[in-house]
């Protein structure tokens, strides 16, 4: 249980007033009541400066909502937890984004505010705040800066209102660990949890992927099979690459978060999904919706919550941690001692920029485990002399003292140059249609995705492209 505090209690109801107000004084906290938002708010003018308010959410005059908006501006840092006697989830949501701390539904006993009160105040509350939690399946999720803390609270509020989330963020951020993370939260945790890359299969095949399909409904197809909404019945599905997924296949996905229901491709039988929906996108919004390449009515649909992942140089903080737990999950999966990290090691992961985030980091720390020279790993976070930090090497100068690497050296550097330069010039003909552009070029969607990472090419406009730090 958290130490005193110092509580304000919002409630029109006298009777819920005391029995609250009874449950708080017994574990010694100090109560302020208040039966209207109007009459905590002239508190709060007055100079009540209150650890934790408890606010009612339907209340006559200024309802509860109003109230916080108002609270916060008072006290931006307030800490508040609504009170309600329906969970209503549009109310719900919007008080998570008002920046409410958590709710609570009436009536709930002692042991249930005890609980809300210790993750506001309590040892509670810091959990998360740079340890690993680990989601299994060799994920894991760190929370060890106010952003990413805030994620973690705002995940675990909306993980128990059954709506859509729609997760943005660049490739490689952690949106599936943020999925993975709202599964667990929510009452859904023992059941199934898939993902499915919309962007991974092919456009005529992801319907049927999605629904199933029965005998003979396309050439090939000699018995019926479920679709992923039927396997994960009553789990949680994740559609990454949401903004690939064609615009006829928008509309079917449409139709289920509307009415909840769909059919297998080939049967006239109405099938119900009961799944909880989650995407993620690294697409730019506007660009898409502008571009038709995404619904506007699914986008309006999906985006109930939007959780905004920030790339891992937004949160420098959490790298070390990363570095010693990808360390020690690498090293039992490949059966080789950790290896420490420097000082000057932790430095320069520090600062670099990490333009693959999460992902990137791994990779490196793999590199680092397997050919286990701490220069050469250093080495390869330092930025070039075309100051982008490319991973390729320029051109050698052939009057220094420094040796030049040879034939082979000059090569590689040469074709990275030109495969780059080949990729950019086919993403600017298919007017960055990566799908297009990876047919043009005869390689895989996935090899162009890894390609564009490596060789850190950017969409700045229509005719120029950056070269810069690759996974």
């Amino acid at each position: 249980m958290s130490d005193r505090a110092k509580i304000l209690l919002v409630d029109d109801e006298p009777g819920m007033l005391r029995y609250i107000r009874t449950l708080l004084e017994v574990d010694n906290h100090t109560v302020q009541t208040a039966s209207t938002g109007e009459e905590a708010l002239e508190l709060m003018q007055n100079g009540l400066e209150p650890n934790l308010v408890l606010l009612d959410l339907l209340m006559p005059g200024i309802d509860g909502l109003e109230t916080l908006e108002r609270l916060r501006k008072l006290q931006p840092n307030v800490r508040v937890v609504m009170l309600s006697c329906v969970n209503d989830t549009k109310k719900v949501v919007q008080a998570i984004r008002l920046g409410a701390t958590d709710y609570i539904t009436k009536p709930f006993q002692k042991a249930e505010l005890d609980t809300v009160i210790d993750q506001c105040l309590g040892t509670n509350q810091q959990n998360y705040a740079g340890e690993v939690e680990d989601l299994g399946d060799e994920t894991f999720f760190v929370a060890a800066c106010a952003n990413m803390r805030k994620l973690r609270s705002q995940a675990a509020l909306v993980a128990h209102v059954d709506i859509p989330v729609l997760m943005l963020g660049e490739s490689g951020t952690g949106k599936e660990v943020m999925a993975r993370l709202i599964h667990k939260l929510s009452p859904r945790a023992h059941r199934t949890f898939l993902k499915v890359n919309c962007a991974a299969v092919p456009a005529d095949l992801l319907e049927s992927e999605l629904f199933g399909y029965e005998a003979g409904a396309f050439t090939g197809a000699t018995h019926a099979k479920p679709g992923k909404f039927e396997i994960c019945n009553k789990g949680t599905i994740l559609l990454d690459e949401i903004g690939e997924m064609p615009p006829s296949l928008q509309a079917k996905l449409l139709h289920v978060l509307q009415d909840q229901q769909f059919s297998r491709l080939g049967s006239r039988s109405v099938l119900k999904a009961d799944v909880r929906i989650l995407a993620a996108t690294n697409i730019n919004i506007p660009e898409a919706l502008a571009a038709k390449r995404l619904r506007e009515d699914l986008y309006y649909r999906l985006n109930a919550f939007t959780l905004q992942i920030p790339p891992l140089r937004e949160r420098r903080e959490e790298i070390p941690i990363l570095l010693k737990h990808f360390m020690a999950q690498l090293s039992e999966q490949y059966a080789r001692p950790p290896l420490p990290f420097s000082q000057e090691m932790l430095r320069a992961c520090a600062t670099y920029n990490w333009p693959g985030n999460l992902r990137e980091l791994g990779n490196f720390v793999k590199r680092y485990l397997v050919l286990g020279d701490e220069k050469l790993a250093i080495n390869e976070l330092q930025p070039r002399t075309d100051g982008s930090g490319a991973p390729f090497d320029p051109a050698p100068s052939r009057n220094g003292s420094e040796p030049t690497g040879g034939l082979k050296s000059l090569a590689r550097s040469a074709k990275d140059e030109a495969e780059a330069e080949a990729i950019a010039k086919a993403l600017d003909e298919t007017n960055w249609n990566r799908k297009q552009a990876a047919a043009l070029l005869q390689i895989s969607y996935k090899a162009l995705l890894y390609k564009i990472r490596q060789y850190g090419i950017a969409q700045q406009n229509k005719n120029a492209h950056k070269l810069s730090a690759g996974a």
